[in-house]
């Protein structure tokens, strides 16, 4: 495996652990992948559930724990770390300051097209950091949008982009139609998405690495999409079932319990569609039933909270803390393959390991080939 290079930031291996929320991927599991070698990230949404102060001012209290999950990460690992941040939160613009005020090498922006973000940033005075900026997009057009956008109205584009496909798990860009059927390969939204960028590269002189993400769970995967463009992967299901990851332990044996069948696409509340572990509350909403509930805060601008059937951030922080009746698991379409809890540094170096050993067959296939078809000509 090859560093993955973002601007000037080397990353010795490309691997990125996705951001996973509410309160899965903080900084127990993000410190863990970034002393592995890889990019751990810290998860944003509703982080503010896990601050004792939570109920009197929620975006407050999400500001004061992002903080707290950053500077609790660096203090464990000197490795790369990001910040997932949705732009469907309703306080992302305080969110992206706080990141970028505590120094955090990369943030990735997701659930929205981040087209104002530069204005946001230089709005907070906050122009020449250097925390690399990367915008994650389930499309080639989404990525040329951004890209283009950045270019004429601030003479500069991302960082890095990372293409998530439709076997990813929790909300997800994609109809729901597209998930459940014909379903677009990661490996054409990739080489589509490298071609967009390629006109940016050139014209700002730079290498803009493609990450991939979703449904990516061996090391031959890993392999696999790298020959088709990308630079890095991001994989998040494989480190749920980890000792180090932040989720409860009911949470992480939702996973090895589960079946193939097991792993549904519902209707979120805030108007995506989900994938996720099927399970009693699952089952319950799936069948209609409602969770009453009152919002003190609208933490998802997408969210009609007065109709909402149920709070998919408090069912989100139940699950993570082990109430389980009271909530679900978000999912990758893999998730079922899990069979044991395993370190973070066991499932790096298994995907490391299935990497090689795919490059290794590869080039030993292509090595047969040379020689049978020098022998044939010698034949002849």
């Amino acid at each position: 495996m090859q560093s993955l290079n973002i601007g000037d930031l080397s990353v010795k291996l490309p691997i990125v652990q996705g951001g996973m929320g509410v309160a899965v991927s903080l900084s127990g599991l993000a410190s863990a992948v970034a002393n592995e070698g890889g990019i751990g990230v810290i998860s944003s949404a509703a982080i503010g559930m896990t601050d004792p102060g939570y109920m009197k001012n929620f975006h407050e209290a999400n500001k004061r724990a992002l903080r707290k999950e950053i500077r609790e990460a660096k203090s464990k690992t000197n490795g790369v770390l990001g910040v997932n941040i949705m732009m469907a939160l309703t306080d992302h613009e305080e969110l992206i300051r706080v990141t970028i005020e505590e120094k955090i090498d990369i943030i990735f922006i997701g659930a929205g097209l981040p087209l104002k973000i530069p204005a946001i940033i230089a709005k907070a005075g906050l122009n020449g950091h250097h925390t690399k900026l990367v915008p994650k997009v389930s499309s080639a057009k989404a990525a040329n949008l951004i890209f283009r956008y950045w270019a004429s109205r601030y003479n500069f584009v991302p960082d890095a982009v990372v293409v998530e496909g439709p076997m990813a798990g929790g909300h997800l860009g994609f109809k729901k139609e597209n998930l459940e059927g014909n379903m677009i390969p990661l490996h054409i939204l990739v080489e589509e998405t490298v071609k967009a960028i390629r006109p940016f590269e050139k014209t700002f002189e730079k290498t803009i690495p493609v990450i991939a993400g979703g449904g990516l769970h061996s090391g031959k995967d890993v392999y696999d999409i790298m020959q088709a463009g990308a630079k890095g992967v991001k994989i998040g299901t494989r480190f749920v079932t980890t000792h180090e990851c932040d989720a409860s332990l009911e949470y992480k044996e939702s996973y090895l319990a589960a079946e193939k069948e097991d792993i549904v696409i519902i209707d979120s509340p805030v108007g995506l569609p989900g994938r996720v572990v099927k399970n009693k509350f699952v089952q319950q909403i799936m069948n209609g039933e409602t969770k009453p509930f009152k919002c003190p805060w609208k933490c998802l601008a997408s969210c009609n909270f007065r109709e909402a059937p149920y709070c998919i951030a408090q069912a989100l922080f139940n699950s993570a803390r082990g109430n389980m009746d009271e909530g679900f698991a978000f999912a990758g379409s893999n998730a079922y393959m899990a069979t044991e809890i395993n370190s973070v540094s066991d499932v790096i170096t298994d995907l490391v390991a299935g990497y090689n050993r795919e490059s290794f067959l590869r080039q030993l296939s292509v090595t047969r080939r040379v020689k049978a078809h020098v022998q044939r000509r010698v034949a002849v």
